[in-house]
Order: C-alpha cells, then sequence, then structure tokens
C-alpha cells in the first residue's frame, strides 16, 4: 500500500498544515512517510509545492519521480498545473475552482479549469465559497483536505483528529470551523466527482 501525493499552492494558503494531517495520520495508522522540503514560503503569494510519499514499506526518495504521482493536491487552481507532468495516468487531481491572483498576468480561469478538466480523474472544488460558509475563509486548506479525503489511503477519523491536534492551541471555535470545512469540502467532492471519475 503506497500513495506519492504533490501538495501545491502558494504561501500563505496553509500547505504545511495539510501536510501536518496527512503525515501524523499516516505515522497514527504505521505507515511509513516522507516528505520533501516545502518550497516558496520565503513570500506570501509565491508557488508552494511539496512531495508527500506514503507506503506500508520502505521509502527510498523523497522525491515523486514524474509521471508517477496518484494525487495532485491543490488549493489553486493554476498551481495545479504545474504539476501535471507528475501525476500518473491514473492519478486523480483535486484542487480550488477558487483562484489566488497574485501576478498581472494571471491566465483566463476559463482556460484553467479547461485544462484541469483535459484529466480523466479530477475533483474541482470552490474553496473560498466552501470556507466562507464553514467560518472563515483561510479554512480553504481544510476544505481541500476534506476533498482529497475519500482518496486517501488514510481513514477519516485520524485525519479529524489531527486537525483538532492541529487547531486546538488556537481555541475550539477554530478547530470547529476547519472541522466543519473538511466536511463540506468532503461532501462537495462526492457531489462534483461524476460515476466515470469513480474508476
Amino acid at each position: 500500500m503506497k500513495q506519492d501525493i504533490i501538495l501545491a499552492g502558494v504561501g500563505g494558503q496553509g500547505i504545511l498544515s495539510i501536510a501536518f494531517v496527512i503525515d501524523n495520520a499516516a505515522l497514527r495508522e504505521g505507515l511509513t512517510f516522507k516528505q520533501a522540503e516545502v518550497h516558496g514560503m520565503a513570500q506570501r503569494g509565491g508557488a508552494v509545492q511539496s512531495h508527500l510519499r506514503l507506503s506500508n514499506d520502505k521509502i527510498f526518495s523523497d522525491l515523486i519521480p514524474r509521471g508517477e504521482a496518484d494525487m495532485i493536491l491543490s488549493v489553486e487552481p493554476m498551481e495545479s498545473l504545474r504539476y501535471f507532468d507528475y501525476l500518473s495516468p491514473e492519478g486523480i487531481v483535486v484542487t480550488s475552482s477558487s483562484p489566488f491572483v497574485n501576478i498581472p498576468d494571471y491566465p483566463d480561469m476559463d482556460k484553467v479549469l479547461s485544462q484541469i478538466k483535459t484529466v480523466k480523474k479530477r475533483v474541482i472544488v470552490d474553496s473560498q465559497k466552501i470556507a466562507q460558509e464553514a467560518g472563515s475563509a483561510r479554512a480553504q486548506n481544510m476544505v481541500m483536505l476534506g476533498a482529497a479525503s475519500a482518496h486517501l489511503i488514510l481513514k477519516k477519523e485520524n485525519l479529524l483528529e489531527y486537525i483538532r491536534v492541529l487547531f486546538a492551541p488556537r481555541g475550539e471555535k477554530l478547530v470547529e470551523i476547519n472541522l466543519k470545512a473538511f466536511e463540506l469540502g468532503r461532501k462537495a467532492a462526492a457531489d462534483k466527482l461524476r460515476p466515470s471519475d469513480k474508476g
């Protein structure tokens, strides 16, 4: 059992928080994990990506070979496109449709989404709208983790446990907002996934 995931987004979107929850849930389930260095955190709004590798066997490299990623999990739609050459033919893209427009020549969103839709298996959710419904626009990362959760090799209860651990120091209200964001993201992904995408 193994899963190779590329996390993508921009600085300030909470990519490290997603990695924390996944890494600790994996450890709880007795899996080995390797996480490559997160790049791009120096500048808020700059591109951020990390390779996350989970396995019940030994992992020899931190980096996922091109063409072998099981999932691209992105909190920003254009950022998901950067890593398409890493995706395996049977891989899935789970991305937000909410752009973080941090450059003057940000491409047309219809074109970005049409490119994402060339992938056979994909889940596209409006993380900004869902996060606001949960109670905070900053919870988009947990919306996207929820959207990806049904496609992870990890148990939902362990992901929820480490969302609690992550946000508990900041108060129960924030814990509840992020748990709600996760659940709403999971539901939105289930609603968006077409029967032909489930194969």
